[in-house]
């Protein structure tokens, strides 16, 4: 393998330092939302890092970036990786950004070492991951899977009351290529675990096997507006109680369902949110995940039939709407074993996990071979100024990257 042939730790983890500068917070972490000021800021220095490494710079029309260093084949489908560089409101400095700067610097690693790869390898920034700023979450990916128009997508407000398609033009990065369109041989996505398992099980590599299904529910429940102090107990129809009692009775539906389920109610809204009226409408949001669609296909029925049985007794009324449904998927066998094979030969202590986050591969899994690499990140912690991970780690990552991406490109 030349397993001699590594990366440039130092390298990479100063230049995660140097974009953690870019939309910096108070407590070490960072604010990019998509197609912000700053996120712009950040894609501008990832474009010269990588126009400086040699590569190709171009856009398609999701705003999703193609940095692509040559192959002696240009014919060849390109051996891709990447992720987001966009972050949550109060993000760290590693969740997707690791994946695409890792790839920056296995291009790096390979210009160093005077490598000539048969195929081009893509390193890739997909727009919108997280969602911030507006919808849907993972954006470019599902652009680039076929999942999402391009034309919807250009017409989504954002919270600062422009659309996507205008932000796109402003901030220079609308391209003409349409999504999806670009022959891609693999996808290979490196990073952060954003859970506790690798650091607990003191291994270096998560070797992901399969990525967790995702349901989304926006549930809607009207009561009426009523006097605080004049309101009898027995006659309130409080919207705010019935969304409480129903978030504990899911959350309790899926702790009693198996290690694997995942249940969170993490937005909420009160109308009128005054304190001295007892609240007449409530909408939240409720995120339920797991691995087995049929598991994932019965609880949602369940927790559902729980909330028309609340919503009943309450005097409510009650819509629940689905907003997001992610399959399940398993990634590609061929390149799982690639990856795992590949940290063994380095020497990686790793085992097969799933991911219980949504990530850009999952999308694209749907239309092209694809598989992650997760390496520890401190106590667990993600989507947190907090999240930390070390630097050896990173680096140990970014070289089974390199090393899996050169098994599929060749070396000329």
């Amino acid at each position: 393998m030349g397993s001699e042939l590594t990366v440039n730790r130092d390298r990479l983890w100063d230049t995660l330092m140097e974009m953690g500068r870019i939309g910096a917070l108070p407590n070490g972490g960072c604010s990019r939302s998509a197609l912000s000021e700053d996120d712009k800021r950040g894609r501008d220095l990832f474009i010269d890092w990588c126009r400086k490494a040699g590569c190709h710079v171009s856009f398609d029309a999701a705003g999703n970036i193609y940095a692509r260093r040559p192959g002696r084949n240009p014919e060849r489908p390109a051996v891709a990786t990447g992720s987001h560089l966009d972050t949550q409101p109060h993000g760290g400095k590693f969740d997707g950004i690791y994946g695409v700067l890792a790839g920056l610097e296995v291009v790096r690693a390979l210009n160093d070492a005077r490598i000539e790869t048969d195929s081009p390898i893509d390193v890739i920034c997909w727009t919108n991951e997280e969602g911030v700023r507006f919808g849907p979450p993972l954006a470019g990916s599902q652009a680039f899977a076929g999942m999402l128009n391009v034309a919807t997508l250009h017409e989504s407000p954002t919270t600062d009351g422009t659309t996507v398609g205008e932000d796109l033009r402003r901030t220079g990065f609308l391209g003409s290529e349409l999504p999806g369109s670009r022959a891609l041989d693999c996808f290979v996505e490196a990073h952060i675990e954003q859970g506790p398992i690798l650091e607990a099980q003191a291994k270096t590599i998560g070797v992901v096997t399969h990525i967790i299904g995702i349901r989304w529910s926006i549930v809607t429940l009207t009561g009426v507006d009523s006097h605080a102090g004049t309101t009898p107990m027995d006659r309130r129809r409080d919207a705010l109680v019935g969304a409480a009692e129903m978030i504990t009775t899911l959350n309790q539906m899926a702790r009693d369902q198996d290690t694997f389920a995942r249940l969170t109610v993490g937005k909420i809204e009160v109308s009128p949110n005054s304190g001295a009226t007892i609240p007449g409408k409530t909408t939240f949001v409720c995120d339920l995940r797991h691995p087995d669609a049929a598991v994932l296909d019965s609880l949602e029925e369940r927790m559902h039939a729980g909330m028309l049985r609340i919503a009943e007794q309450r005097g409510l009324r009650i819509e629940i709407a689905r907003s997001i449904n992610i399959a399940p998927l398993k990634f590609a066998q061929e390149l799982v074993d690639t990856v795992r094979n590949t940290a063994n030969e380095l020497g990686y202590t790793n085992i097969d996990m799933l991911s219980g986050a949504g990530h850009d591969a999952m999308n694209v899994a749907r239309v092209v071979p694809t598989a992650m690499i997760f390496v520890p990140c401190k106590d667990g912690l993600s989507h947190n100024e907090a999240e930390s991970a070390a630097p050896e780690d990173l680096a140990a990552g970014a070289h089974t990257l390199m090393h899996t991406l050169l098994a599929r490109a060749g070396r000329a």
